[in-house]
């Protein structure tokens, strides 16, 4: 067991597709396996000690793919808030559920059972996941923006302040660890903001093949970092 563990850890959920094809199945496929790896590491962070999650599940450019693929992602998204808003599984005590993006892509009945969800979970304290749907960290900054101009149209611009902008994004918290497995290494528009003084871990490995002891390891890599934060 790891000696000291990040409290709060993003990661890009990566190699759905690719894993797939390695399979011999139609791509979007993948995207069921990699949702059912997320039961497990719901479990190895509570185990682990982990108080915030927050995975990159669908950007706004994934919107670009094809209707056959979405159609499909999003029914097992869904069934999957479907889950958390009757208590099932990790969400029936432990977790709590939190949607950031632009929510407004998607349809009204995918909505509410995104705030379904929200509210049921809402008073569990072990583990906040934070899903990003419809999500692009530059648009979140964006967003920020016309939020913080239509509080007040009469804002200087020496009142504009890293704390302001922080506090009018879908998430405020910053996360210690970012993981993206899948094997790509860049950070694709994910919490652009919020990740400026994390650390990133990335693995070769899809997403459907991560495993604890591969979790485990980014966290051994993270405890080997010294986090000075620009100074």
């Amino acid at each position: 067991m790891v000696s000291k563990v990040p409290k709060k850890i993003a990661i890009i959920l990566d190699g759905n597709r690719r894993y797939a094809k390695k399979l011999g199945l139609r791509p979007w496929k993948g995207h069921e396996f990699g949702l059912r790896k997320l039961e497990d590491l719901f479990k190895w962070c509570l185990g682990l000690g982990i108080k915030e999650l927050t995975l990159y599940c669908f950007s706004t450019e994934n919107f670009r793919r094809s209707k056959k693929e979405i159609d499909y992602l999003f029914g097992l998204f869904w069934k999957e808030f479907e889950k958390m808003r009757t208590g099932k599984g990790t969400f029936k005590e432990k977790a709590r559920v939190n949607v950031i993006g632009r929510l407004g892509m998607f349809s009204k009945k995918m909505r509410n059972a995104m705030l379904e969800a929200m509210e049921k979970t809402r008073n569990n304290k072990a583990l906040i996941v934070n899903f990003a749907l419809a999500y692009g960290g530059r648009q979140e900054i964006v967003d920020a923006f016309k939020n913080i101009i239509k509080m007040s149209k009469a804002l200087k611009p020496n009142q504009i302040s890293e704390s302001l902008i922080t506090k009018n994004l879908y998430l405020k918290s910053e996360p210690d660890l970012v993981i993206r497995p899948g094997g790509e290494v860049r950070t694709s528009n994910f919490l652009t903001w919020q990740s400026a003084y994390s650390e990133w871990v990335f693995v070769n490995k899809l997403w459907p093949e991560f495993t604890k002891e591969d979790l485990i390891g980014c966290i051994e890599e993270f405890n080997k970092r010294e986090r000075r934060f620009g100074k």
